[in-house]
């Protein structure tokens, strides 16, 4: 078909169901979703903050952290607003070019925070296996270049998605049925051969997701073996705690992910409500759940919120203090009198 012809059926906008076949409560489901924004932005907020303000934080896994938060951020305010206005103002249309861009953003953060969660994966291993090496390899214009390279991997992956997509003429309905632009969902609309687009899609998923995940289970594996070797229990135990929080990361993420994309294969035996319910709980729960975790379990993280949120505290706590030693050496006699002259 040629690109006049394309450019005559493609769509001025879609609409977007929101929850296909529970349209009347998903004004109810909103609610939960909402309250997951709100703890992701605060959250993340919350940790960028802290980092930036904290000098001592400035070390590559809380800089590869901070990176995290900032896409966490994107993910999720990139298709939230929009889905709560459908849940509660009706307001279900999307222009033509910005489900293509929220299609990218939501695509390409996804793909660089598995990206992320790789470089965080290599700082625990050169941590844990060459500790006294740590600052030399992981050094501050290291980790900024990794980052780069990450960054610059999604964007240059995820970009031929919405370009592939551009070419195809849409001559079926313009309803998604879907709370936001996601790349099969709109797939589905065109009325011509796709084949190109699915090849490419399973060309990213296979090699790029799943040597992401090849690459963390190896780091994990490396790191496994060097914990085991040490001649200590509690040298192990503490070793092994110094990533709970990343492994916890990681379950957040793909998990969810994993899910939706098993729903997404056999979808004709999930229901289609439970399938999108899935979509949107993968993008709000790694960035509420990802700052919660790292506050409570980084000690130098919970300590830091702690001062934030509670400043007067430490400063009663020394007054009192304070006190006591003076009452208590007071309580001494005269002899405690003298040596204190």
């Amino acid at each position: 078909m040629s690109p006049a012809n394309s450019s005559s059926l493609r769509p001025a906008s879609f609409l977007l169901v929101g929850i296909p076949g529970l349209e009347a409560a998903q004004h109810w489901v909103a609610i939960p979703l909402c309250a997951m924004y709100i703890v992701a932005l605060l959250g993340n907020c919350v940790i960028l903050f802290i980092i930036r303000t904290d000098s001592s934080l400035h070390e590559p896994m809380y800089l590869f952290l901070a990176t995290l938060a900032v896409t966490d951020l994107v993910l999720c305010t990139s298709t939230v607003p929009k889905m709560l206005s459908i849940f509660w103002l009706g307001s279900r249309e999307i222009e033509f070019h910005a489900c293509f861009a929220q299609m990218f953003f939501v695509h390409s953060s996804s793909l660089v925070e598995t990206g992320i969660l790789v470089a965080m994966a290599f700082d625990r291993y050169v941590a844990i296996c060459n500790p006294l090496r740590h600052a030399t390899i992981l050094k501050f214009a290291t980790v900024a270049k990794i980052a780069s390279l990450v960054l610059v991997r999604g964007l240059a992956v995820i970009a031929p998605f919405p370009l592939l997509l551009r070419r195809l003429p849409f001559c079926k309905v313009n309803v998604i049925p879907h709370s936001y632009c996601e790349h099969m969902a709109v797939l589905k609309l065109a009325c011509a051969d796709t084949t190109l687009n699915t090849s490419y899609g399973a060309v990213v998923t296979m090699l790029v997701v799943g040597l992401d995940g090849m690459s963390i289970v190896l780091s994990y594996v490396m790191i496994l073996r060097a914990v085991f070797s040490l001649p200590s229990g509690q040298a192990r135990l503490k070793s092994l705690s110094t990533c709970t929080s990343h492994v916890c990361v990681i379950l957040i993420f793909y998990v969810p992910g994993l899910f939706s994309f098993l729903a997404h294969r056999f979808s004709q035996n999930v229901p289609q409500s439970v399938h999108i319910l899935l979509a949107n709980l993968y993008l709000l729960l790694p960035p509420m759940l990802n700052p919660i975790v790292y506050g409570v379990k980084t000690k130098q993280i919970r300590t830091r919120v702690s001062r934030v949120f509670h400043v007067r505290a430490p400063e009663r706590h020394k007054t009192v203090a304070a006190e006591r030693v003076f009452l208590e050496n007071n309580s001494q006699g005269p002899q405690g009198l003298v040596l204190e002259q």
